[in-house]
Formats: C-alpha cells, sequence, structure tokens
C-alpha cells in the first residue's frame, strides 16, 4: 500500500490561448477590488474562473510556454489580488444575511488565484523543469510531460499517508524510436528495477522509474524520481515525435508485505518469455498471495518478495489463455481475497488503463478533467486537476450483482468523459454510469498545501489565529452607535421562527451534541450559552451525540434546540442523531466547517466556521476546535441578543476580549521554541500521562488528552485538578496542569496541588498566565498571554496541542536511528538477494558494523538515561540490546543458543536484529498527520544464506548421520564447510549419546554406526566412561580431527550441543584428498582452528620468510593433524 496515481490523456483540439488577453482581464480585476458591492465581486469570480480553467491542459500549458515574458506580469497582478484579500482588517457591515455570500465568494477568490498561479503557472514551471537539455520535446511531447508531472505532483500529496518507496511508469507509443536505439541491458533486467524498459511488438515502449528508502523527508522520492526522468535522454528522444502518446502510472508505498526495495517498488511487472506482458500497482494486501503462488505454480523472480507481483503474474497468464486483456484482468482479480486497490496497464493494449477495487479499505477516484482521466486513491491527488470525480466502490453491491467489488477500463480516445468509461461488477455485469454518479469536492491544493512545514498539524495549528478570525469576521462588528462590539448572525443562523419560540419560552432547553473533539469543543458552547442566558429559565446542557440518542429521547422534543457542533458535516453519529431530534420536532443550529455537507441539509441553521471549508489534513483535529468555540460564543451573544438586547459590562469584555483573541494566539505561538524543550525532557521518559484543569480548563485538559492520545498513542487519563490527588500519583505521572485564567484566590490552592503532585514523585508542568514564581514546586511553566478568563482555557488548549505535536516528534526521533540501522540491513539483504552482493556469512557483522555501532551507541545512551522508559517495551529493550551486542562481537555467537534457543550465525542474529528494529521503530514510531501503520511482515532473508552452508556435502553427511542442525554451532558448521575441500570422502560413522558430562561420571553410549564404523569393535562396548580424545572433544565443544590411537584410521569429530552442554560427538571416517593445490591447502588449513596462522608464525620464529608453495609438499594429513611444531620443523627443512 499506500497511494495510486494514473493519468490517461488524449490529444487536445483546443486552440492555444491568448495569453494576453488573461493578463488584461487579471489587470482589471486588480484595479477594481473592492468588497463592497457583491454582484462586481461575483463577476470578478467568474473571470478568475475562466482564466484558470483556460490554463488548464497542454492549451495552457503551451500558452504559458510561449509566452514565457508574460509570465511574471500575470503573477504580479495574481499578488496584488492575493494581497488584497490577505488584510481583510476591517471588511464592510452587510447585513447577517450577505456575510456568508461574501465569506464565499472571498474563499473562492483566493483558491483561484492560489490556482493560478501554483497549479497552473507553478505546474508549467515543473514541466519545464522535466525537459532534457539534449532534446526539445514537441507539443505532443510536452503533454506526455504534462501527463508525468501531474502524476509526480499527485504522488507528492499522497504520499503523506507513506512513503518508504515510489515508482512510476510512463508507457510510450508512436514515438518514431528504432530498436537499435534501445541498450540491451535495460530491456534486459528481469526485477524491473529503476532505469528498466519494456517494448512491445506493436512498437511501444515502457520506461520505469524507482527509488527505494526507508529514511527521507515528504518529497524527496519523487525529487529524486525528477531527477531520474530528466536524465534519461532515450525518453527524451522518444519525446521529439510529433504524434508521440503516453500513458502514466505510478505509486508512493508503505511496505507491508516484502523489503523495501526497487524491485518490490511498485509499479511491478509480469515475467514473460515474449513481448506479452503487463504491469500495475497496488494498494491493500492480498491475504492469499501465498497460497497462489503454490497453487498456481508461479515463477516469481528471486528478489521479488512483494505480495503484488503474483498480480500482473496471473493476469498475463490468464490472458494467454485466449481470453481479450479487459476479460482476463476481471478474472485475475476476482482470485484474491483481501481489501485492495490496482490500477494495471497491457504494454501490448496502451491506451486502456485498467482498474478493480475490492473491500473497505481501499479506493480509487476516478477525476474526470478536458481530455484527461487522473486517477488517485485520495481526492486530493486530483484536485490539482479537477474537484469532479466518480469513487470506484469496493463495497456497494449492485441490483443483479453477484459479489462486491468493480472494475473499470479507461479509454484513451474519450478521455475525460463518461463516453470513455467502462463500469463492471466483479462478476463482470456491466454497470452503467451517469452524471448523477458524479461527485464534486470543495477542496483545493491551497488546503492541502503543506508549505515549507514538515507535518500538517504544525501548519493547521499555527493556521488556527487566521481560523479564529475568518470565524469572527462579519459577524462580531463594532455597533456604530457605541462603538462596542456586538454579535450579528443572519436569519441563516437564528431563523425567525426560532426567535419567536425562544421570545415566548417554547425552547426551555438547549442540548448541544458532537462526537470527539467537536463533543469537548460542544462543552465550551454550552458553558458559554449556560452563562449569557442565566437569567433565563432555559436550561444548557452538552452531550455527545450517542448519549443523546441512545438515553435522552421523549416522544416531543418541541421545547428543545439542539446545537449540533461537526468539522465536516458528515460524521454519522451527529448526523442521525440530528434526524431523530428534528422528527421529534426539534430546532436545529448546526455549527459546521463544511458547505452543502449532509448535517446543513439537515439543520434549521447554520453557522459556519472559518471560511466555510477549513480544510485539516492532519488526522489530529485542531484548527476546527478553536472556531467551533469561537462560533459557539458568537451564538451565545445572539441567543442573548433574541431574549434581552441589553448588553451587559462583563459582555463588553468577553466580545473585546473574543475580538484579541487571535492575537493572543499568535503570541502564544512564539512560545514554542520553549515548548518544544519540554516535550523532549519530559515525554520520552514517562510512560504515564495525566492532564488537568479546574473551571473552563476542565475542557482544556479533555481536549488535550485527545491530541496527546492521538498523536503519541498513549491512554491518557484526564481529571479535574483537586482530583488528582486521590487518583493514581503512585504512577509517577507526567502532569499538565491547566490553570489559565485563574483568579488569584485559587491559584494558591492549585499551587498545593501542584506541590503534592511534586511530592509523590510526579512531573508537574503548569500552563498559566500568572507569575511562574506562584508555582515554586512545578517542575516547569508554559507561561501564556493573558486574556479574559471566560477565554483563557482556549490558549490552555493551544499550549497542550504544541506541546502534543512536539511530544509526538520527540518520540519519533528516538526511532530514527533505528530506521537507518535497519535500512541498511534491508539494503544488504536485497543486494544478497539480487545478487549484487557477494559478502559471505563471516563479513556480515564487518559490513554492518558502522551502522550497528551508530545505533548501538544511541541507544545504549539512551537506554541509561532512561528516556526509552515511556514507550518502548521492556522485552522489546531487552532484545535488542542483546542482539546489539551479538552483532558488534561483545558477546560470543556460542552464547546465543542459551538466549534465544537457537544455534547462532551472524546472518540469523541480522534477521533476528531487524526484527526487533522493526519491532521497536513500531513502538517509537509517531507518524503525527497518520494514523501509525502497522506492518503485516517484517525483514527477513538474511538468515537464508545459512541453507548454502547445509548443501556443503560434508554437513550433508553429518546431517545424514543422525545430527540435528540446531546442534551444531555456527563456528562448527563454518568449520566443516572449510574441512570439506580436503575431504575425498565419507566411509563411516559412529554417533554418541553423552550423559552426565559435568558430573565425575560422565558415559558414552552408542547410538547409531554405519560404514566401516560396523566392522571395528569399539572401546565404548566394554567401557562407557568418557574420556580421552571424545572427553576432550565434549568438554570444548570444538570439532577435532584426529587419528585413531590403535587403528590410525583418520577421523572427525563432531561435538552436538544443545543450550550450551555437549549431548553427543558425531565420529566420521573419512578418506582425505591426495592432491591439493596451494590456495585450496591455504583455505582448508585457515579454516580449521586457523592452523595455517599458527603454521606460519612457529615458522617465522626461525626463519625471515613463509612460502605457502611449501604446504604441497607436504600430506594433507600431516597439516591438520600433527603438531604445530613438527609440521614447522618439516616446512623449515625444505628452505
Amino acid at each position: 500500500m499506500c497511494g495510486i496515481i494514473a493519468v490517461l490523456r488524449r490529444p487536445s483540439s483546443r486552440e492555444v490561448p491568448d495569453l494576453m488577453k488573461f493578463n488584461d482581464l487579471l489587470d482589471s480585476i486588480a484595479n477594481s477590488l473592492s468588497l463592497e458591492d457583491l454582484i462586481v465581486l461575483k463577476k470578478q469570480v467568474e473571470s478568475l474562473d475562466f482564466v484558470n480553467s483556460q490554463l488548464k491542459g497542454l492549451p495552457g500549458f503551451l500558452a504559458l510556454f510561449q509566452n514565457e515574458g508574460l509570465v511574471s506580469e500575470i503573477e504580479k497582478n495574481l499578488e496584488r489580488i492575493s494581497g488584497f484579500f490577505s488584510n481583510l482588517e476591517t471588511p464592510p457591515v452587510f447585513s447577517s444575511d450577505d456575510v456568508e455570500t461574501l465569506n464565499s465568494f472571498v474563499t473562492r477568490i483566493r483558491d483561484l488565484v492560489w490556482s493560478i498561479k501554483n497549479d497552473r503557472i507553478g505546474s508549467y514551471r515543473c514541466v519545464v523543469d522535466l525537459v532534457s537539455k539534449k532534446f526539445e520535446p514537441s507539443s505532443q511531447g510536452f503533454s506526455v510531460l504534462l501527463s508525468t508531472q501531474q502524476a509526480l505532483s499527485g504522488l507528492d500529496r499522497l504520499e503523506v499517508r507513506g512513503r518508504d518507496s515510489a515508482g512510476l511508469q510512463i508507457l510510450v507509443w508512436d514515438h518514431n524510436l528504432s530498436d537499435t536505439e534501445i541498450p540491451r541491458d535495460r530491456l534486459n533486467d528481469p526485477l524491473f528495477r529503476s532505469g528498466a524498459i519494456r517494448k512491445s511488438s506493436n512498437g511501444s515502449l515502457l520506461f520505469v522509474y524507482k527509488i527505494a528508502s526507508e529514511i527521507g523527508d515528504l518529497g524527496d522520492n519523487t525529487k529524486s524520481l525528477r531527477e531520474l526522468i530528466v536524465q534519461d535522454d532515450l525518453l527524451a528522444k522518444c519525446l521529439t515525435g510529433q504524434k508521440v502518446k503516453a500513458n502514466v502510472i505510478g505509486h508512493t508505498r508503505w511496505a507491508s508485505v516484502g523489503l523495501i526495495s526497487e524491485p518490490n517498488a511498485h509499479p511491478v511487472e509480469s515475467s514473460s518469455k515474449d513481448d506479452s506482458f503487463v504491469t500495475i500497482v497496488q494498494n491493500g494486501d492480498i491475504d492469499n498471495y501465498a497460497d497462489l503462488i503454490a497453487s498456481m505454480e508461479l515463477e516469481i523472480p528471486n528478489g521479488i518478495t512483494s505480495d503484488a507481483r503474483v498480480v500482473p503474474e496471473i493476469w498475463n497468464r490468464n490472458k494467454k489463455s485466449g481470453i481479450t486483456t479487459e476479460e482476463s484482468f476481471a478474472k485475475t482479480v476476482r482470485d484474491f481475497e483481501g481489501s485492495v486497490a490496482i490500477a494495471g496497464v497491457d504494454v501490448s493494449q496502451p491506451e486502456n488503463i485498467f482498474l478493480a477495487v475490492k473491500g473497505s479499505g481501499q479506493a480509487l477516484y476516478v477525476g474526470m478533467a478536458e481530455d484527461v482521466y487522473l486517477v488517485a486513491s485520495e481526492p486530493y491527488g486530483l484536485v490539482e486537476l479537477t474537484n469532479t470525480y466518480f469513487r470506484v466502490d469496493g463495497e456497494e453491491m449492485f441490483s443483479g450483482s453477484t459479489e462486491k467489488g468493480q472494475v473499470v477500463e479507461l479509454d484513451i480516445h474519450s478521455a475525460g468523459t463518461l463516453e470513455g468509461l467502462v463500469r463492471k461488477s466483479y462478476a463482470s455485469e456491466k454497470i452503467d454510469l451517469y452524471e448523477q454518479d458524479l461527485s464534486q469536492t470543495e477542496i483545493s491544493t491551497r488546503d492541502i498545501d503543506r508549505g515549507s512545514y514538515k507535518h500538517y498539524l504544525l501548519k493547521e495549528i499555527e493556521e488556527s489565529p487566521s481560523s479564529v478570525e475568518s470565524t469572527l469576521r462579519g459577524r462580531l462588528v463594532k455597533d456604530a452607535d457605541s462603538g462596542n462590539f456586538v454579535v450579528r448572525l443572519g436569519n441563516e443562523t437564528i431563523s425567525d421562527e426560532l426567535k419567536l419560540h425562544l421570545k415566548s419560552g417554547k425552547i426551555k432547553r438547549i442540548v448541544v451534541i458532537g462526537q470527539g473533539t467537536a463533543a469537548v469543543a460542544g462543552k465550551a458552547v454550552a458553558n458559554s450559552i449556560s452563562t449569557q442566558l442565566i437569567e433565563t429559565d432555559i436550561s444548557v446542557k452538552a452531550t455527545p451525540a450517542t448519549e443523546l440518542s441512545a438515553f435522552d429521547l421523549s416522544s416531543d422534543m418541541s421545547d428543545t434546540l439542539i446545537v449540533a457542533i461537526s468539522q465536516s458535516g458528515t460524521t454519522t453519529d451527529t448526523n442521525r442523531t440530528v434526524e431523530l431530534v428534528k422528527a421529534r420536532g426539534a430546532k436545529v443550529i448546526a455549527i459546521v466547517n463544511r458547505r452543502n455537507s449532509d448535517l446543513t441539509d439537515r439543520a434549521d441553521g447554520v453557522l459556519y466556521t472559518s471560511d466555510g471549508r477549513d480544510i485539516e489534513m492532519s488526522v489530529a483535529s485542531t484548527k476546527a476546535f478553536y472556531s467551533q468555540v469561537a462560533a459557539g460564543y458568537l451564538l451565545a451573544f445572539s441567543l442573548s441578543d433574541v431574549l434581552s438586547p441589553h448588553i451587559s459590562s462583563r459582555q463588553e469584555e468577553i466580545l473585546d476580549a473574543l475580538n484579541s483573541l487571535p492575537k493572543a494566539m499568535k503570541e502564544l505561538l512564539k512560545l514554542r521554541q520553549h515548548i518544544s524543550s519540554l516535550a523532549n525532557r519530559l515525554a520520552p521518559p514517562h510512560r504515564h500521562w495525566a492532564i488537568v484543569g479546574s473551571g473552563r480548563n476542565v475542557v482544556a485538559a479533555e481536549e488535550i488528552r485527545i491530541k496527546l492520545s492521538e498523536l503519541c498513542y498513549k491512554s491518557i487519563a484526564s481529571d479535574v485538578i483537586e482530583d488528582k490527588k486521590h487518583i493514581d500519583l503512585s504512577s509517577e505521572p507526567m502532569i499538565l496542569v491547566c490553570a489559565n485564567g485563574i483568579k488569584d484566590s485559587i491559584i494558591d490552592d492549585i499551587a498545593k496541588e501542584v506541590a503534592i503532585f511534586r511530592a509523590h514523585k510526579a512531573s508537574p508542568v503548569v500552563i498559566t498566565d500568572a507569575s511562574p514564581s506562584k508555582f515554586p514546586e512545578a517542575l516547569d511553566v508554559i507561561s501564556v498571554p493573558s486574556t479574559h478568563h471566560d477565554l483563557a482555557f482556549i490558549l490552555s488548549t493551544m499550549a497542550g496541542h504544541l506541546f502534543g505535536y512536539e511530544a509526538a516528534c520527540s518520540i519519533d526521533s528516538q526511532a530514527h536511528p533505528l530506521r537507518v540501522a535497519h535500512s541498511a540491513i534491508e539494503k544488504l539483504t536485497n543486494d544478497r538477494i539480487t545478487e549484487q552482493s557477494v559478502f559471505s556469512n563471516d563479513e556480515l557483522f564487518d559490513y554492518l558494523r558502522e551502522d550497528i555501532l551508530k545505533v548501538a551507541n544511541f541507544f545504549f545512551d539512551e537506554l541509561r538515561n532512561g528516556r526509552l522508559n515511556g514507550h518502548l517495551e521492556a522485552s522489546t529493550s531487552v532484545r535488542l540490546a542483546s542482539l546489539l551486542r551479538y552483532s558488534l562481537g561483545e558477546v560470543p555467537l556460542d552464547v546465543y543458543q542459551i538466549e534465544f534457543g537457537r544455534v547462532g550465525t551472524p546472518s540469523l542474529v541480522i534477521d533476528e536484529l531487524a526484527k526487533t528494529l522493526v519491532s521497536a521503530i513500531e513502538e517509537l514510531t509517531r507518524p503525527v498527520d497518520a494514523i501509525k501503520h502497522q506492518a503485516k511482515t517484517v525483514t527477513v532473508g538474511i538468515s537464508r544464506s545459512d541453507e548454502n552452508l547445509l548443501q556443503v556435502p560434508l554437513v550433508k553427511e553429518v546431517l545424514g548421520a543422525g545430527t540435528s542442525r540446531d546442534a551444531l554451532s555456527y563456528e562448527t558448521l563454518k568449520l566443516l564447510v572449510s574441512l570439506d575441500t580436503a575431504v575425498e570422502e565419507v566411509i563411516g560413522h559412529t554417533r554418541y549419546r553423552i550423559s552426565g558430562l559435568d558430573h565425575e561420571n560422565s558415559n558414552l553410549t552408542i547410538i547409531d554406526r554405519s560404514g566401516v564404523s560396523l566392522g571395528i569393535q569399539s572401546r565404548t562396548e566394554r567401557d562407557i566412561e568418557l574420556k580421552g580424545t571424545k572427553h576432550r572433544v565434549a568438554a570444548s565443544k570444538k570439532v577435532l580431527l584426529t587419528k585413531g590411537l590403535r587403528d590410525q584410521r583418520t577421523i572427525l569429530l563432531i561435538p552436538e550441543v544443545k543450550d550450551g552442554e555437549t549431548t553427543g560427538i558425531n565420529l566420521l571416517h573419512l578418506v582425505l584428498c591426495k592432491n591439493l593445490n596451494v590456495q585450496e591447502i591455504k583455505k582448508v588449513l585457515q579454516g580449521y582452528h586457523n592452523r595455517y596462522g599458527a603454521i606460519q608464525d612457529a615458522v617465522r620464529e626461525t626463519e625471515p620468510s613463509f612460502r605457502d608453495d611449501f604446504l604441497v609438499e607436504q600430506s594433507i594429513e600431516h597439516l591438520l593433524i600433527d603438531s604445530i611444531d613438527s609440521i614447522a620443523e618439516s616446512l623449515r627443512g625444505l628452505n
């Protein structure tokens, strides 16, 4: 998984527009900007929309490309327009009903200016940057690059959900390139890595570009892909063709099955002996992929471990069975179990792209634009080009269909229209598509632009003051007569009928509902309404929507006003509750951030937050909370005004403070560095956290708890300050104390509570506008700006949101060194599998030593300092510590079996280290903007190289004689492999069981015999005591090559070791080779207890040099069995 993109574009028939006319039109708009006349403003919106639409597609690109000098003039006019709408300090006073119209126009103009500047001109510049320095594209070549740029731009936005690898393929046809110009090496890569090319008999050429890197930031992968494309002269030459066409598919991956490597990065292709092949990209997991490989006997190239690889393999096999590409694709996807989304291409049929979706966890969105289909796995992958799409639904069961899932075929000849789409069920029944099946999204690229921020969440927190300003704009205004702030909400929020019900006393209770963060905001809204209506008989309360629908409904609710709060307006529980209460006669006012949403359709009145479309890309909602609370205050004062138009001095103070709230929020943002330092110091080492507050700060505590839980993946307590000491101080938690806007008379009491926390070894941090000296026992104080005490909890919340962000970043940073080490192991594994690396097992530790040493130094430092106590499981820490020590050679491999129950080898240790690193990374990872992804499988593969050792003839003889694999240490295996060269034949064996080795009377019993051993009488038959050479082998646990004392037969004694204790000996009768060359002898001697080094040292005690060639003058028995001194003496005699 994680993000799919595809582009299919037909040649454009539209004329290249006149850019000068567009510039004149923008200049005219910039010169006549005003908010006074809504009719003029509407015409300006229409003009900007026209310019934006005309600059789309190839004609729009060519207009910019052919008039480069005008582009800067257009940008200046756009800046003038943008600047005007960025400084709306004092908008004109409209009637309340026109405020929403003004806000919608302003939002639309901002969107269009942004789109022209970034989506049109920005895209034009990115296309130009893709142009080769050697070959100028034709107009159609630019069309291919435009499709490529739009695919890369979509990947940029999609990879917020995952980015450990990415790939893009460009399938080109009508390119006029001859076969002789295509390098053979690029055609013959069986692993379909970056730079590979595939050619079809119809002349189409497929170029693939990939990048795989576990370490990196958002945007790094697409940057690398752009560089690879620019550097590809062969692609550039293709794009000089006057009729060249292309389709593009791409993918950003977050590995759940298989290594992070170029062969596993999507797209993946089918294997084919001829030029009949297909390629696909896939989201989700094919649960039965292993069964399919086995049952269909699929041949997957060594080095590819992704489950997605079965898709093109089966598709291509089905295609060769005689059915059409369309039928074979549909037949293929029916075989898969699991939730998947697939986009595929048949190289022999490049005019089509095939899509399939099955299951609830995946989706594809087909964007409809002029001359082009743009497919993405999320709507925000489309919005640069279009806001019109239809969703390929994997869950819907259509009439007459027998199973869930959809298959869609896109045809280039009608690209961008419904006529070019064929939609079918998984059972191949055709499903007609109509205009009403199309959806519109209000999201624009302005909403989802991350800018220079590392995370969307920080961007959204910092946008919160502007969001509140937009909510207040045109609604909180100065009264012309009194000069005081007043609230003006129109009939679209509080209708005349509702006003009449309020005044007549028909409305007796107000219930504020929502879910999650909206429910917490609802408590603040209820507090505000209750305060403003305190002199009335209306009761006010807040409750989650589900609680109201389950436990508080009555048959007649005509006396009830429901205030329903939702960020998106699509919250199912809230909307369902609204339906239930309306059916019982209740009135409903919605506080919502999305125009034309389900909730706005159900409500009697609507109060939009921000500008009515304030998108949050991060999973953790922040700025919506502030806007919902601000809107709630506006509603509270409007309801009060309906019942009593008089404004008290206290109400004036609150409205003044509400107007100044955005400024105070901006001031608070300057505290980020201090909050970051605090979070880095306190978040990692503390396993238990709590958030407490009193008064309205209880709302802040509850909201902070939600965000910290979401961001840091912790179960966090939220309590009233005074209750905390009675609950769970024994856990010694880190406690955020929300004490902002507290009266002096209560501050001292809270300070005493903080002292109690500290006395119980908790770590209290106080958020307050009071002097830090008021809290001498606090571990630290976050000093926030002062505001009216009714609003002070909002600043507590903002400080808590910042703390949560920085805490998540701090915890996540602990995983970074582990990711680096894991990435190094992944690379080595991939290199060994694909035979790019020939490191032996013995060299693994040395090859990885630098990477492992870095992570070990970091890990043990963090471990000693207690900074891993908060989020790394103790079992993971212990396991990781042990494996790091084995990997660095600080603990001998012989001990590994005692600790882990398996014989330790370098490759096994590295494999286990990789798995444990994955566990540690998952425990420490905090994605911030996304939901944490749990990998289904982890790195394996290095230890498979141990299997090669087991295929060595001498090792096979030992195993065949009854010794189990687990009884052979890695050192024993290595030694047997080294001796194998010197062994001509194994002619028999005797296998012994040992008992009581650690006691005085240890015994030896024969278990099995074969070959020449059957004719030899064993001493053990009359004396079972373990002694002599066999005792030495058992005690030392080391292999020994020697000769029998009585018969002088050559024998090899191999200890069998289990859990650190010798449990048996396997004795092999050998015939050694007579003729070995110098290098073979040297290798054998080096591998057998390093006798080569010992012999060399002994000779050089008396001789100036050591000559390897003299070794061939000695028998191999002499060199391997006799004493070092006697061998040295023999060699000295040759000098």
